[in-house]
């Protein structure tokens, strides 16, 4: 009796055909064939509709190399597209449009400014949300500098740093200090401005309705390095929605973000938590609240957008042990619990897609024999 397959979904980075997540996928072809899962990698690239056959990258584990062969589509997709400024991305909207009848694990989420507005419609969640609005010009800052000392302002469709503006109001009076990235994450010199010339920079990143400005959370250590937390919950084999891990992020020197992909490194949680939190009692009372709010999130979004097997919930914790949510994601690299010498928590993190892939599976395959079988009146 073959395999169920599954296809992972992806993009190239460039036209080279690089893939940034290779050496994961090739975790997950192994552990599935553990499993009892077929699993193949491949992009919209790679799809000949004519032949309607894909051009998939497989990995032979015994000969430790990658192939290609011609193979029929999967029975489901597991989408690990991200967000990029290419015309492979309008070919993974194309695909996404013409085979939106197959079997998808998770469908795509919306912008960061989209899903603010949806989970602030849900009181239980309002409370972990920062000051948020979507930027429309220079006044939207100095409104929120009013109140605030420090203000973020993020792309609605950016990942890992890239494009993120810190700026903060000086005590001397009109000057400010801004920090960032570029879109290629490289770090900005850091500068000292007056409030005049502020215009004229934020004129410069083309942020429109593109931006949105958020409220800053005092996540500076000792040492000056901001920190966050990468919180991982997915579906496990039983469909359910479950937390996987928590670990912490220490950005690098003058960085504004976290990102391990921008120099940043990963801590245990719990060592970061104690650093910040001394009372044992409320650490593990504030990794509780976490667990729960990510795991009620997830459910909640995938009511609102469709079918998700996991996301990563980005989270800042005060000093008094406040939870606030930066933000969602729904391509969560994991590479996060590997650095912080949880091998085992790590490869959780790997499998659990795949065993929820099988679940999915063996549920369609019941419904489809319950359908075949049913008595004709």
């Amino acid at each position: 009796m073959p395999l169920p397959v599954l296809g992972i979904l992806t993009l190239y980075l460039n036209e080279h055909k690089h893939l940034e997540e290779k050496p994961i996928y090739q975790k997950m072809i192994v552990e599935g064939g553990k499993l009892g899962l077929d699993v193949f990698v491949f992009t919209p690239m790679d799809v000949s509709d004519s032949k309607k056959k894909i051009f998939a990258m497989e990995y032979d584990a015994k000969q430790k190399k990658w192939t290609r062969r011609w193979r029929n589509f999967p029975d489901m997709i597991y989408d690990r597209c991200r967000i990029q400024k290419s015309p492979r991305f309008a070919q993974l909207l194309q695909f996404r449009s013409r085979y939106s009848k197959m079997l998808f694990l998770n469908k795509p989420l919306r912008n960061k400014w989209t899903i603010h507005e949806v989970l602030s419609k849900k009181a239980e969640f309002r409370k972990f949300l920062p000051e948020t609005r979507l930027y429309h010009g220079l006044t939207d800052v100095h409104q929120m500098l009013k109140n605030r000392s420090v203000v973020f302002l993020k792309p609605i469709n950016g990942t890992g740093g890239r494009g993120i503006l810190r700026i903060e109001k000086l005590k001397a009076a009109s000057q400010y200090y801004i920090q960032g990235r570029n879109q290629q994450r490289k770090i900005i010199s850091p500068q000292k401005i007056h409030a005049s010339r502020l215009g004229a920079i934020l004129s410069g990143w083309n942020m429109k309705d593109r931006y949105l400005i958020q409220e800053g959370i005092a996540v500076e250590l000792p040492d000056g390095r901001v920190h966050d937390y990468r919180m991982l919950v997915q579906k496990n084999k039983e469909g359910h929605w479950q937390l996987t891990g928590i670990a912490g992020r220490v950005g690098a020197p003058r960085s504004v973000t976290s990102n391990l992909h921008g120099g940043g490194r990963a801590v245990p949680a719990h060592q970061m938590l104690s650093s910040w939190i001394t009372n044992e009692e409320q650490r593990q009372e504030v990794i509780s609240t976490a667990g729960k709010m990510g795991v009620d999130i997830a459910a909640y979004l995938e009511h609102q957008y469709g079918p998700l097997c996991e996301l990563a919930l980005d989270l800042a914790i005060n000093r008094k042990g406040r939870i606030y949510l930066l933000e969602v994601n729904p391509k969560p690299a994991r590479e996060v619990f590997s650095q912080i010498g949880e091998p085992e928590l790590y490869r959780t993190a790997i499998t659990r897609p795949l065993e929820y892939a099988l679940w999915v599976y063996k549920q369609k395959t019941e419904t489809a024999d319950t359908k075949e079988n049913k008595p004709q009146l």
